[in-house]
């Protein structure tokens, strides 16, 4: 193995793991200050990367482009579902919660194919089309390009939550739920709002994963277990642990598949989670209850 091959290895590790670990920072709010699974969180990338792919042929309009419009078409539609379905599930049984987001996400999906068809799509010649080349290797332009731009939306999360009133609110209701009630925060609008939050950062994700991956109503699946190990990894309700797990996730990953082979690195990925359950569960970054 050369020094150009693991290198160029371990930066392809790292810019698909900026991607896991966006699509897990709204996964792990949503878990953070709800303590509900959304198992419907998979659905949001792919309704992100559909909203890419139609802007883009039926208006020729990049991905790039239409990203800060995708994030607010999501983030809207993330409150919506809040403020229709799951308030109603709030106080149910945990069992109820998870049974309702593992049904819309069956409901999505069903939605999914009947419009658009089980087909794959894609984006050809986007404005990000292309390659880096580096000394003696080359990255895919795409590729660069979404995990600069996860950077970029995760600095921004990170930014509204330690930097704002709003953000020192929705932690404050993810601390102690009841205790922030007692101070005036309205819980029901934190709820939404992190719902909407966890439903941009996966239309992020999906805005830029179309540039390079294909589009098809399942999509979603595929990122979505690779989330909840991202998450668990990191600490169920941490940003930054989620964060760090992403790109921890990624690098293992595709060196698993470089090392051992291609067809064993999702099973790698999900010893690390099993081994993280067994002997750390509350995740490397997370607190001991």
């Amino acid at each position: 193995m050369t020094a150009d091959l693991l290198f160029q290895t371990l930066a392809s590790g790292v810019l698909i793991g900026l991607i896991y670990a966006l699509v897990a920072i709204g996964l792990t709010m949503i878990f953070g200050v709800m303590d509900i699974v959304n198992f419907a969180h998979g659905e949001f990338l792919m309704l992100g990367m559909y909203s890419s792919f139609w802007l883009f042929a039926l208006f020729a309009l990049d991905p790039l482009i239409t990203l800060p419009l995708t994030v607010l078409m999501l983030f809207a539609f993330g409150m919506l579902l809040y403020k229709l379905v799951i308030r109603r599930i709030i106080d149910a049984p945990p069992l109820s919660q998870i049974f309702t987001t593992f049904g819309l996400m069956l409901l999505f999906r069903g939605l999914a194919q009947f419009f658009w068809k089980p087909d794959y799509r894609t984006i050809e010649n986007s404005l990000v089309s292309g390659s880096v080349h580096l000394a003696n290797f080359q990255l895919g332009r795409p590729q660069v390009v979404a995990g600069a731009g996860a950077i970029v939306v995760t600095s921004v999360v990170w930014w509204f939550l330690h930097r704002t009133r709003l953000g020192s609110a929705l932690e404050a209701t993810a601390s102690d739920k009841e205790a922030a009630r007692l101070m005036g925060i309205d819980s029901h609008r934190m709820f939404g709002l992190a719902w909407g939050i966890g439903a941009a950062c996966a239309g992020a994700a999906g805005a830029l994963l179309s540039t390079f991956f294909p589009i098809f109503p399942e999509v979603g699946a595929n990122f979505i277990l690779i989330a909840f190990v991202v998450v668990n990894l990191g600490g169920f309700g941490s940003v930054a642990g989620a964060f760090w797990a992403g790109i921890l996730v990624g690098v293992i990953e595709v060196m698993g598949g470089l090392l051992i082979g291609p067809q064993y690195k999702m099973a790698i990925v999900l010893g690390l989670f099993l081994a993280v359950l067994m002997f750390r569960p509350q995740g490397l970054m997370g607190r001991t209850q």
